[in-house]
């Protein structure tokens, strides 16, 4: 589950009339960029037209006694977003979308989760903003909460209208808009190997660990390991640019892999647990060095296996400064998610995700990272030739235990309190993390 939201800005104003849940229910994947799988989606709607404006996406909670606290956050959110981009809603439409377990109709998905939509239109109605029509959408069918008539929502559901048939298909396609698949499939590709693979790659990385973290904790060596650790990323873009994509995106993914060694891999993602060996990787977004650089930040991310798992946030924030940067935010979110999922700590992915829901320019961010890597090249020139001077150690933490989830009190995409008491393993145990 996800326990991070996803706000979007207003949508464009290419005038696109959608006429009752059929459509609604149709157009979500367009508006959302990606089939949102066990997801609860609100959207803001504006002006007697219903002009949709914002859009937020939160995972469904598992346990039922999160529903209350957790819809009265999101009804906040959305409304208070709204409000800072310019107006209040006039309505909101709320999805919820679950796929079947096993053993389970679709119907009895939308029967299990009708005590959700009724939380969420009566959280939206506490801030005297209604709740026009709540959908749930599962295993292709979709229901109505809101309408009482069986003759146009029977008690069976409706099916969902065929791929790239309905209005808001016909309107993306002329726009060039895509829907990249589902959810699951998007943050699949970021996600750690499950392959037989998963053994040597572990062992490479304990044996890097074993050799990086004396050199780091030296001080006098961590400049060294920097070094290292950006020229073998320069070195795996350039083996990345040099190949061409092939098939689709799970194809291009393996192949990508296959470029890359384990021991490689491990250095790389040991490197970037300190934060200013990681700035200085994200200078690389923009330009012939973006595509690249994506590329490899979403093979390491699969890369951080067993128990290395939190040394993900990295890549993940990487790779979803890369996305923004690109234009590409929905791809953003995504991997920004996925790091704050791994460490809801990490800083540098809590800050960069709030700008992206914000609607800011990442411009900015761009201007102050090709600033200080032009200071950064003018001060390595300078210093040619001269003693070096002994940099301050970072402090460097050992790798912490699976994270528990963000208690119900939590505003959706801020950390939660209880998570910053975190298990940590016992010493000699595996996996070194610096700072953020």
């Amino acid at each position: 589950m996800n326990k991070h939201h996803e706000p979007t800005g207003p949508a464009d104003e290419q005038q696109i009339t959608l006429r009752g849940p059929s459509e609604l229910a149709d157009a979500l994947p367009y508006m959302m960029g990606f089939h949102p799988n066990d997801s609860i989606v609100l959207v803001a709607l504006h002006g007697s037209r219903g002009r949709f404006g914002g859009r937020l996406r939160l995972g469904i909670p598992r346990s039922p006694r999160e529903w209350s606290p957790v819809a009265e956050q999101l009804a906040e959110c959305l409304i208070e977003g709204s409000e800072r981009r310019g107006s209040r809603p006039d309505g909101i439409v709320v999805f919820l979308c679950q796929d079947p377990a096993e053993g389970e109709t679709s119907r009895l998905v939308m029967e299990r989760l009708r005590p959700l939509a009724q939380r969420l239109r009566t959280a939206c109605g506490t801030f005297e903003v209604p709740v026009y029509e709540a959908l749930c959408i599962s295993g292709g069918r979709f229901w109505s909460y809101c309408c009482p008539d069986a003759r146009c929502c029977p008690p069976e559901g409706n099916a969902l209208a065929l791929p790239g048939t309905s209005v808001m298909a016909a309107a993306a396609a002329y726009a060039g808009v895509q829907v990249r698949g589902s959810l699951r499939e998007m943050e699949g590709r970021l996600a750690p190997w499950t392959t037989p693979a998963v053994a040597d790659q572990e062992k490479a990385l304990d044996t890097a660990g074993a050799a990086l973290l004396p050199r780091i904790l030296d001080g006098a060596g961590r400049e060294q390991v920097a070094t290292e650790t950006l020229a073998l990323a320069r070195r795996m873009m350039k083996r990345i640019a040099e190949t061409p994509r092939t098939g689709g995106w799970a194809e291009s993914d393996v192949a990508d892999d296959r470029l890359i060694a384990h021991d490689e891999a491990a250095a790389l993602i040991l490197g970037l647990q300190d934060r200013e060996t990681r700035d200085r990787a994200a200078e690389w977004m923009e330009g012939p060095d973006a595509d690249p650089a994506l590329r490899l930040w979403r093979a390491m991310a699969r890369r951080c296996v067993g128990p290395y798992s939190e040394h993900a946030a990295a890549p993940l924030t990487l790779a979803g400064w890369v996305a923004w940067s690109t234009g590409d935010e929905t791809g953003a979110r995504v991997a920004l998610g996925l790091a704050l999922s791994v460490d809801p700590e990490y800083v540098f992915a809590r800050l960069l995700h709030q700008a992206c829901n914000e609607g800011l320019d990442p411009e900015t961010l761009r201007s102050c990272l090709r600033t200080a890597g032009g200071a950064a090249a003018d001060s390595g020139t300078r210093r040619s030739g001269a003693r070096k001077h002994r940099p301050r150690p970072q402090r460097v933490r050992p790798a912490t235990g699976k994270k528990g989830m963000p208690g119900s009190g939590t505003r959706p995409g801020a950390a939660a309190p209880g998570n910053r008491s975190r298990a940590r393993r016992r010493s000699g145990d595996r996996g070194t993390r610096s700072g953020r």
